[in-house]
């Protein structure tokens, strides 16, 4: 932690104070034993940590039925996504390696080392034969769903590949844009919903709800894809579609122009609007989740998405460079879903009321955005109502208004920062007298001397000031007159 963390958490108790909970107070569901474990397996959880320490953290809690495939689940996607993303790779070549690696994961002792140096995840696919070698031990049945999701996945994958070779948009329309973030996200959320299903942790009924299923990985891709958009026009690459950003500016670039802020706010709040009407289909599928570390697995991506939604929404930063939530936000996210359906739908509420304060009528997404986050709210007041339908009846029948009772966890919340600004102002001070005691001490080891300073402060209650007459005598005395 360097010094401007220390100076930002000291200003941001809370988030200093949530880091600290979760550190200390979160305990797995489900702990990994890594003393049972194969050495290509825990290479395999190595390289897990190396591609992604937030997707790792949550995967490694998982129920032990569970961990191994998903675990696998996740570096065969990622390697693909590798391919994909390799821009060194000729079409000539990346094409059939993304059709064929379904196929790939079945071969013993299969690894590449074609990726250009500087690929972020280049190590993952030279190591990949202790991928494979783990993947052939795994239920069959878990094998069979895996396949089918990155043969599904490495053909649009392609297909995009092959249409950006040759010159054309890849995401021109809405269309295009949602079967795009299919391929790369929302087939990962069917494949998963497939594995929860057979393992007997998830309600049996979310295998049809396919819209649920896509939904969760949809939201999660649009909200990455907004956040992004600075990082991958600087890789010459653009997924937002041409049918939303046309509508404000000529060309894409426009959008990161100082004269058109206004038109790029507006284009990046339509992009939100689109992300936020998955929202309440992901709280409607998290309902459905029986066992608590899958539960966790599910919610707290969920829940940092809309976090991030409520980031990026009309912020220009996004335009200039790539910005996250902060780590002290993101511990408090998860410390909150990690619990249960009703306290992930109070985070919803949160940043969906965050959008909703930070929406403009300048807008021309106005209504629209307020309906969205109206739509999210109500959904959510219809599983956990905040009125007592007994209240309700009875004032109904008396004709006198309802008192609403005011919300628990707003009491609780205001009770917390009146202690956290109590806990600030001590931070504070006690910074301050650390060091003025530092200073002290280093003026006496370089030899102040503390009692001639007492003796003047007797003679005159502070450092006396030398006079005019004083002044001028020594002007006298050192005068050499005129050269």
């Amino acid at each position: 932690m360097g010094v401007a963390d220390v100076l930002y958490y000291t200003i941001h108790f809370r988030e200093l104070k949530s880091i600290i909970q979760w550190k200390t107070w979160h305990m797995p569901v489900h702990q990994r034993d890594r003393e049972k474990e194969t050495v290509s397996l825990r290479i395999c959880f190595d390289l897990l940590d190396m591609t992604s320490r937030s997707f790792s953290a949550v995967i490694q809690e998982l129920h032990p039925e569970l961990l191994v495939p998903i675990a696998l689940f996740y570096l065969i996607l990622r390697g693909l996504d590798t391919i994909e993303d390799d821009m060194t790779l000729p079409l000539e070549k990346k094409e059939p390696l993304l059709r064929e690696f379904y196929k790939i994961t079945e071969k013993e002792g299969w690894s590449f080392n074609g990726s250009g140096p500087d690929e972020r995840d280049r190590e993952l696919l030279v190591q990949f034969h202790y991928v494979t070698e783990e993947y052939r031990k795994i239920n069959p049945v878990y094998r069979d769903i895996i396949n089918d999701i990155a043969q599904q996945m490495g053909d649009g994958m392609a297909e995009y590949c092959k249409r950006a070779a040759e010159g054309r948009s890849g995401v021109e329309s809405l269309k295009d844009y949602d079967m795009y973030c299919y391929y790369v996200a929302g087939l990962v959320g069917n494949g998963l919903t497939r594995l929860f299903v057979e393992s007997n942790l998830a309600n049996p009924a979310l295998k049809e709800r396919v819209q649920l299923q896509t939904s969760m990985g949809l939201f999660l891709q649009k909200t990455n894809i907004i956040r992004d958009v600075k990082e991958d026009w600087d890789d010459k690459r653009c997924f937002w579609p041409r049918e939303i950003w046309s509508k404000y500016v000529d060309d894409f670039e426009d959008l990161f122009r100082p004269e058109k802020r206004e038109a790029a706010l507006n284009c990046s709040s339509d992009m939100v609007l689109n992300s936020l009407n998955h929202a309440d289909e992901c709280l409607f599928y998290l309902a459905g989740l029986k066992e608590q570390s899958v539960f966790n697995f599910a919610a707290i991506p969920q829940a940092m998405a809309i976090a991030t939604l409520a980031l990026v929404f009309r912020n220009p930063t996004i335009y200039e460079k790539n910005i996250k939530i902060t780590k002290g936000e993101a511990c408090q996210i998860m410390l909150e879903s990690t619990q249960n359906l009703q306290k992930v739908c109070e985070v919803f509420t949160k940043f969906v009321r965050q959008i909703h304060r930070k929406n403009t009528p300048k807008d021309p997404n106005f209504l629209k955005i307020s309906v969205a986050c109206g739509k999210v709210e109500q959904f959510i007041e219809t599983i956990f109502p905040t009125q007592d339908p007994g209240a309700l009846k009875t004032a109904a029948e008396s004709g006198m208004p309802v008192a609403k009772k005011e919300d628990p966890k707003v009491i609780r919340e205001r009770e917390e920062a009146k202690w956290d600004t109590i806990y600030m102002m001590i931070a504070v001070m006690g910074t301050i007298i650390v060091i003025s005691i530092i200073m002290l001490g280093t003026a006496f080891l370089m030899g102040a001397r503390w009692d001639v300073a007492y003796e003047e402060l007797k003679k005159g209650g502070g450092v006396s000031r030398p006079g005019r007459r004083d002044a001028k005598s020594i002007i006298n005395k050192y005068d050499h007159g005129e050269l």
